[in-house]
């Protein structure tokens, strides 16, 4: 599904001596089937942003269409935005409330007014699609789950709507290395398959490594702006920009300029710790071993 952003602005408390202008005059496309990463500091304007793609903020200037709804318009129901945008907050196990996983992960659906077939079937691919046992988790409290657990379901709850467009924003925040890693795993195999019927994805995260690796486009924000866009390797190799405006570089692509600057003849524009080691034994003059 295709977004259209056009000079959005956000002003909070508008006409007031304490308004604060948290997106101004951004602009950028979103393909059909794209995966998106959205990067920069904390206050930079990601969250404001997100939110007007699926209708939880109305713009105070320029445009937001979303599968051809046009969110500014007054007549736009928000509800019909959110059938269309999935968006999935910080820490979202913190909004689990009912008693069961599969009254959580239905409530959505439920309120979609789908029948009960359709609601049950919806909670159980949005559970298997998330890498959860439906028959193992399904009659459990949320409550008694583990952190990474709570998460999966949060986010399934979202997935049962069926969106075209899932956002994430920090969808690994708080959790250890190893739960991080299984979100993300989770996240690239439920876009592989969002994506080839024409959804979009849009992540959120402070980690650019993450970033790199799964973005197809990278959106760079600071004090409201959009500074900088394009393909990983265009905005990554940006690096003294991207410092200076307070984000880490990609760790992969620091070390090789590091080694650079000793003396050792590399690419520098590398994503990934598997683009690095290959880069390295080619300049070694020895056949790539298939780092992973």
């Amino acid at each position: 599904m295709s977004v259209q952003v056009r000079n959005l602005t956000h002003i909070y408390a508008e006409g007031l001596p304490w308004q604060s202008v948290a997106l101004d005059s951004v602009s950028f496309d979103v393909n059909d089937g794209e995966f998106v990463g959205i990067i920069g500091p904390t206050g930079s304007g990601k969250t404001t942003l997100a939110r007007h793609l699926n209708g939880l903020l109305k713009p105070t200037g320029g445009s937001v269409v979303v599968g051809g709804i046009d969110i500014a318009k007054e007549k736009t129901a928000a509800r019909d935005v959110r059938r269309k945008v999935g968006l999935v907050f910080q820490y979202p196990e913190s909004q689990l409330f009912e008693e069961t996983v599969y009254k959580d992960v239905a409530f959505g659906p439920a309120n979609l007014g789908l029948s009960k077939e359709e609601i049950d079937e919806r909670v159980r691919e949005a559970l298997e699609r998330v890498g959860l046992a439906y028959e193992e988790v399904a009659r459990r409290s949320p409550f008694d789950l583990s952190g990474g657990q709570k998460r999966r379901v949060a986010i399934a709850g979202v997935v049962a709507m069926k969106p075209e467009l899932l956002i994430l924003d920090e969808p690994t925040a708080g959790l250890d290395p190893k739960s991080q890693k299984e979100i993300l795993n989770m996240l690239r195999g439920l876009h592989e398959s969002h994506g080839r019927k024409g959804g979009g994805t849009i992540l959120i995260s402070h980690n650019m490594s993450d970033i790199a690796r799964f973005s197809d486009k990278v959106l760079v924000m600071n004090r409201g702006k959009l500074i900088l866009s394009g393909t990983p390797r265009e905005v990554f190799r940006q690096e003294e920009l991207l410092v200076s405006i307070g984000l880490a570089p990609v760790p992969a692509a620091a070390f090789m300029r590091r080694l650079c600057l000793a003396g050792f003849p590399a690419r520098t524009d590398v994503l990934t710790v598997a683009e690095a080691v290959d880069e390295i034994v080619a300049a070694l003059g020895k056949p790539a071993g298939g780092a992973e």
